[in-house]
């Protein structure tokens, strides 16, 4: 990266940061004042006590004053902010008063358009069959669903994962910041000080997130990161031609991709609608084995750490190295679990017996 833009990084990541620490409490006034307050109604929520949740307001400003100052605004990204203050808006509507499912996903889809109609589309896949000729496959008129698709699933599956303080903020985080290397790696320096504003615009809301905490991100917050992020990785990653356009991005956002699939399998087989809540998530389960949710937050932000090093090593090592990275990390952390399992179940019976004496 030339000096030019590595000032432009620093500056977009400061400002960003900067303003979402300021603006947090004023987006807290405004929840309360709107009531857009998160109220614990079900065993799915962590908290006990009613939390206002509308941060991602000053996640969003903080992002779109950083950009506006700092990055060229041409014809795509101007989609990508448009779609941006209609997930926004959406958002709020919702945080204060629950919309049904079906007419946020029509929402959605609509912002998802916007961004297709100005230019922002997957119009070429790397081609997983390795017995063809053709290393790419042009997606031609299919371009446009497979892109709203795209949007409007990374859109959701940032929103699914946001049930623990701190989790899908931090998440985003780490996505921004593994987006962030792959882009100055693959030289597409724009998207480096994009990202650098999304990740400084949630690292200044996180110390109001984290356990315990004193807002939430919100449906405001949370689709709108997950809206960014998946725009964002078309433009940086999709449209570069090579083996990691299509694997990179599913590391990046691998923690929300398969939770949202998991959960939409597991209620698929009871027979209920995809869009059906429950406590089955990824979060909720390592919950239920025994970790706190301090220790299960931490988890999450480690595999996704991990599934961003391993997108930045298949960027600039090759996929062996990359594969064997993740192998490598997952099976320690699965032999960590079951340690950590078996110290658990031993800790309950010496409590019970004790208990008994």
């Amino acid at each position: 990266m030339d000096k030019l833009t590595v000032i432009r990084m620093i500056a977009a990541f400061l400002v960003s940061g900067i303003l979402s620490f300021i603006l947090t409490p004023v987006a807290k006034k405004i929840a309360h004042k709107i009531g857009a307050i998160d109220v614990p109604k079900d065993d799915r929520r962590m908290h006990k006590e009613p939390i206002p949740r509308l941060g991602g307001l000053a996640v969003f400003f903080a992002f779109l004053v950083s950009v506006i100052l700092l990055v060229p605004i041409d014809l795509e990204l101007q989609g990508i902010l448009l779609g941006a203050v209609v997930i926004v808006v959406l958002g709020v509507i919702d945080d204060s008063v629950s919309l049904p499912a079906i007419v946020k996903l029509f929402v959605q889809i609509a912002a998802a358009l916007i961004v297709v109609l100005h230019g922002v589309r997957i119009d070429v896949l790397s081609n997983v069959n390795v017995f063809s000729n053709n290393a790419y496959l042009s997606l031609g008129v299919w371009s446009v669903p497979v892109t709203v698709i795209w949007i409007v699933a990374i859109t959701n599956a940032v929103n699914l994962i946001d049930g623990l303080d701190g989790l899908s903020v931090g998440v985003c985080t780490i996505a921004s910041i593994s987006l962030l290397l792959i882009s100055a790696i693959v030289s597409e320096f724009t998207i480096v000080v994009i990202m650098a504003a999304l990740a400084g615009a949630c690292i200044g809301f996180l110390p109001y997130n984290m356990n315990p905490a004193k807002i939430f991100v919100g449906d405001t917050g949370a689709t709108f990161l997950g809206f960014i992020l998946a725009t964002m990785s078309i433009q940086g990653m999709f449209k570069t031609y090579a083996i990691l356009s299509f694997a990179a991005p599913f590391l990046v956002l691998g923690l929300p991709i398969f939770d949202t699939v998991f959960a939409i399998c597991r209620r698929l087989l009871h027979g209920q609608s995809p869009m059906h809540a429950d406590r089955g998530h990824i979060h909720h389960r390592l919950i239920d084995v025994g970790f706190n949710q301090k220790q299960t937050v931490l988890i999450l932000y480690l595999i996704s750490g991990i599934l961003g090093i391993s997108a930045v090593l298949l960027t600039s090592s090759g996929a062996v190295r990359a594969l064997l990275f993740v192998v490598t990390v997952l099976v320690a952390a699965i032999i960590g679990v079951r340690i950590y399992k078996h110290f658990v179940k031993h800790e309950r019976i010496n409590k019970d017996e004790n208990a008994e004496n």
